[in-house]
């Protein structure tokens, strides 16, 4: 069985939803998915990361 990643991240949280559910619509070979928030202040501004790894496996590999 080999493992592999998917990573996304976005400044907005339904940004990535859409994105990782898109990711995985029709996908059986999903194993886990990591979620993580983060900010930080730059000039004043409030800047959001909203981030997924998505962990599956892959069938295709030989």
């Amino acid at each position: 069985m080999i493992l592999k990643i998917k990573i996304f991240d976005y400044e907005h949280e339904k940004d990535l939803e859409d994105a990782v559910n898109d990711y995985i619509k029709n996908k059986n070979n999903v194993i886990d998915i990591k979620y993580q928030t983060s900010h930080f202040s730059h000039s004043g501004e409030q800047i959001y990361s909203f981030s997924a790894m998505i962990i599956f496996q892959d069938f295709e590999q030989k």
